[in-house]
């Protein structure tokens, strides 16, 4: 009772905040400069999970808490293919999830742009092979970028979505 009584009464002892990190600001401040002239302002993207083991996942859900907040930079996530400019595909194309994943690609407006992250998506990673899965993203889809890794880490899911947008300006 008395150490509960003197935790109450003691100053709190606490971190210091971290400060932004300028590699992730300056990274961002290059996006937000390619997404004003290329996509108009925002980038909205649609996540598809085609069979993965949610590692990839984790790291994209990353990109929307505090830290790396990618809204501030005008990079969005939304729930309708319909609104989508870039379809990021985590996890093999499974079997099951071949015709899913072509009607979400074909609901999306042009142009469109398809990202595969990590592995899996790439290639078919550890599942590459098996009986239950296609392969990777492009074995359907018309894969515009691949961002490897088992899975990718935040800045390297921010550093492709950059070369995406700077090749789609090449394009033009």
């Amino acid at each position: 009772m008395v150490n509960a009584l003197s935790c109450l009464v003691k100053k709190k002892v606490t971190g210091t905040l971290p400060v932004r990190d300028e590699e992730i600001e300056n990274l961002g401040r290059e996006i937000r400069r390619e997404i004003d002239t290329r996509f108009g302002h925002s980038l909205a993207i649609r996540e598809l999970d085609a069979g993965s083991d949610n590692a990839a996942e984790i790291e994209i859900n990353n990109l929307s808490n505090a830290y790396y907040d990618v809204e501030r930079f005008g990079i969005t996530f939304v729930a309708s293919p319909r609104h989508a400019d870039v379809l990021i595909v985590t996890g093999a194309i499974t079997c099951n999830m071949a015709i899913a994943a072509q009607k979400t690609y074909d609901a999306m407006p042009s142009p469109k742009f398809v990202v595969a992250v990590g592995d899996d998506a790439c290639d078919g990673g550890i599942y590459k092979g098996t009986y239950a899965v296609l392969g990777g993203a492009g074995k359907i889809l018309p894969v515009d970028l691949k961002i490897p890794g088992n899975p990718p880490t935040p800045l390297q899911i921010l550093t492709g979505l950059l070369a995406l947008m700077r090749s789609a300006g090449k394009k033009d």
